[in-house]
């Protein structure tokens, strides 16, 4: 299929394609979980604001200065989030371009698949979102309160969304279901529409990665807010937003551990060697513990298949069997299992990674003298292949393996991404429900002498810190789902070398860096606006 094209491309192409798309998705993902974060802080103010509106509507004459605090609350966390929404749609669109200019093959070979969520995001979500935030920004005096809240609500349902289909996309290139291989288009084509918008790995991303969002947004409203504090301005906007966001917070990062272990259950099903790099486990079996910390060198790949595991392990007993199988007794291959084939405890045989190449050259082959048959008009002998083919269809991407050890990705990327991302998650569950009681005092007996508007200054400076932090993870995690799945573009299916297109490395190189010249400044734009608004404040209208 790309057997020529494989003989000609330059490896630098490759290399420089991954990085310039890695850089891509790096920077869109610093601003699209701030939108989703916001659109769920903003949405929770205004409905504030509507409550005591209808409230003073129907006489309560003591709510009125409520009213006006609302208001200005809400159109406060709205600016912020239009500023940040502006920067992620530039980015995201560059990001769907790329598919067509760096990764052509990838875009031939899958494109009736993969094209079909990202139009719906195009025509559905995004229009919906871009829609109804210009009546949230335009219609405060245009359109009814209640009206005004549906377009606030309904344009971080479009955000929420248009992530759904982008996150669908990419889960069925981690997991590709509901398609079939058309030898004589030479596309994998659709078969059931359902199987790819509903695939239980798509489910399992999306609900991690929006509260993973989420998180973002209650920490830059935390954080923001406690600026506020340490300045000693903008008090009842300060502890009435903390509340919220530290509450949106909690919740976020307790259904992110939830998640994650279902993300982890789907990763340990479909991507064995994924969850072994993410762990370092080079030999798997039953009873395994989950690591808690071992030393693995960022620098170098591990030598594998010469070690029992990685030093200085300190490990938690069967906590990698309960993750994976939700079982403690649970079997989990190790990545020496999956290269030299092993057999579950239930008798399922998986074979070895030699024999996988082997069937996918097969499959290649018999691909290659399918076409010849038809062309030749010789029916029975394509028909003869095309059942060879089908056969081992399932292992059609080994066949441009060049060598077993291509299929295990650079574990300590994986290692230390993970560990980062459950770090900081289990830390920011831990800091959210800390300053709920202190807002809250309670329990009385350790909270009533606490005020959170008179910490002292390094309790608000942590929360500051904490902003990046969260980022930090967040992008830790995609680090681990896209490395982890190395070194394919499509899972089992379609290798990166064979996905690429066939450029130039220099003018690959030459995009690579005017896209990190102009997403930094971007970014440092987006930076310089949010701190310039955050410092003057909300505009109160009388």
């Amino acid at each position: 299929m790309f057997s020529h094209f494989l003989l000609d491309i330059d490896a630098s192409t490759i290399n420089w394609s991954r990085a310039q798309f890695a850089l891509t998705a790096i920077y869109h993902w610093l601003f699209v979980p701030l939108t989703l974060g916001l659109a769920v802080i903003m949405g929770i103010i205004e409905t504030y604001y509507y409550r005591t509106k209808l409230a003073l509507n129907k006489g309560q004459v003591d709510v009125a200065a409520d009213v006006d605090f609302w208001r200005d609350a809400a159109k406060f966390w709205q600016k912020l989030f239009g500023i940040n929404f502006a920067m992620g749609v530039a980015t995201g669109i560059i990001l769907e371009f790329e598919f067509g200019t760096n990764w052509s093959n990838y875009s031939w070979f899958v494109g009736d698949i993969f094209g079909a969520p990202l139009a719906i995001e195009g025509i559905v979500a995004f229009f919906m979102e871009s829609t109804f935030v210009a009546v949230m920004y335009f219609g405060w005096k245009k359109v009814s309160p209640g009206f005004h809240l549906a377009s606030t609500w309904l344009t971080g349902l479009g955000a929420t969304i248009s992530a759904w289909w982008i996150l669908v996309a990419n889960a069925w290139m981690q997991y590709p279901v509901g398609c079939e291989f058309n030898p004589d288009t030479m596309r994998n084509e659709m078969v059931s529409f359902f199987d790819v918008a509903l695939s239980p790995f798509a489910v399992s991303k999306f609900c991690h990665t929006v509260t993973s969002a989420w998180i973002i947004g209650a920490a830059f409203c935390v954080g923001v807010c406690c600026w506020y504090l340490l300045k000693k301005r903008e008090t009842r906007l300060a502890v009435e937003s903390l509340k919220i966001g530290a509450a949106v917070g909690l919740t976020a990062s307790l259904l992110a551990a939830v998640t994650g272990h279902k993300s982890g259950m789907d990763v340990a099903e479909v991507q064995p060697m994924k969850l072994a790099a993410m762990e370092a486990l080079y030999n798997g079996g039953t009873d395994v513990g989950l690591t808690a910390a071992a030393w693995v060198n960022p620098f170098k790949q591990p030598d594998y298949a010469n070690e029992e595991s990685a030093p200085l392990k300190i490990e938690m007993p069967y906590g990698l069997s309960m993750m994976a199988t939700n079982d403690p007794h649970g079997y989990v291959p190790g990545i020496n299992d999956i290269l030299n084939g092993y057999t579950t405890p239930d008798g399922r045989v998986e074979p070895s990674a030699d024999e996988k190449i082997e069937r996918g050259k097969k499959a290649i082959a018999a691909l290659a003298a399918y076409r010849k048959a038809k062309k030749d008009g010789d029916d029975q002998v394509a028909a003869k292949e095309l059942a060879t083919l089908r056969d081992n269809m399932k292992y059609f991407g080994y066949g441009y393996i060049r060598d077993k050890s291509e299929l295990v990705p650079y574990i300590p990327i994986n290692f230390w991404a993970f560990r980062i991302m459950v770090g900081a998650g289990c830390l920011f569950i831990l800091f959210f429900a800390v300053m709920l009681a202190v807002t809250y005092k309670w329990p009385k007996r350790l909270f009533a002498k606490r005020d959170i508007t008179a910490l002292p200054k390094w309790h608000y400076w942590l929360a500051i810190a904490l902003i990046p932090l969260a980022y930090i993870a967040s992008e830790s995690g995609w680090l681990v789902a896209e490395f982890g799945r190395q070194p394919w573009t499509i899972q089992d299916l379609l290798p990166t070398w064979a996905a690429v297109s066939d450029l130039q490395s220099s003018s690959v190189m030459i995009t690579f860096f005017l896209f990190l010249i102009l997403f930094t400044t971007m970014l440092a734009v987006e930076i310089n606006i949010l701190l310039k608004q955050i410092k003057k404040g909300p505009e109160y209208e009388r």
